[in-house]
């Protein structure tokens, strides 16, 4: 069985008032999408994939590696559900049996968490942090077909309609966002 990693990060940014795109901000002085793929590298997962759109991350995203997919999303504006979608058809086509999906705006997010969550077993398994659900999410081959095709929800939307399903997993660290100038700050 062989799980692949996905960053999404497909979307505008439309909350972040910067002088630049929000995964290109910087914290420590390396961009927001960068911590968030380093800490996915260190996962050791299977495969590695990051869902673009809206902003070009060739600058950071270097695929020339190899062990980088960069998949685009052209459906970006339709919502997260589209990215989740990209990720899906995209591990699918490579043989996937699982794909573990996590946001690019959330850099604080453990190795150890995208490893606890990719080892779970069930349909869908879902991080959480203090008993509060959180990213990444695991979703196994056989719900990817159950995922909306639009809108601004990805997993979360077949995690109500089918409780029964989802597996909890205990994940340390924060999965903070940063989603406004203020946040970016708080970190900074």
């Amino acid at each position: 069985m062989t799980t692949a990693g996905v960053l999404l990060a497909a979307g505008s940014g439309v909350r972040f008032a910067g002088p630049q795109h929000k995964l290109l901000a910087t914290i420590d002085g390396r961009s927001v999408v960068s911590h968030s793929l380093d800490s996915l590298r260190e996962a050791s997962l299977d495969a590695i994939a990051v869902v673009t759109g809206a902003v070009d991350l060739s600058a950071v995203l270097d695929p020339s590696g190899g062990d980088i997919a960069v998949i685009a999303n052209e459906r970006w504006q339709s919502g997260i559900a589209s990215s989740v979608r990209c990720a899906a058809s995209w591990a699918a086509a490579a043989g996937h049996d699982a794909i573990v999906v996590g946001l690019a705006d959330q850099p604080f997010v453990t190795p150890q968490a995208w490893r606890a969550v990719a080892a779970s077993d069930g349909p869908v398994a879902v991080a959480t942090y203090g008993g509060r659900r959180g990213n990444p999410v695991r979703l196994a081959r056989p719900v990817w077909l159950l995922l909306p095709s639009g809108g601004d929800e990805g997993a979360r939307s077949l995690m109500r309609r089918t409780p029964e399903i989802v597996v909890p997993v205990a994940c340390e660290g924060r999965p903070d966002d940063i989603d406004t100038m203020e946040d970016l700050r708080r970190w900074s």
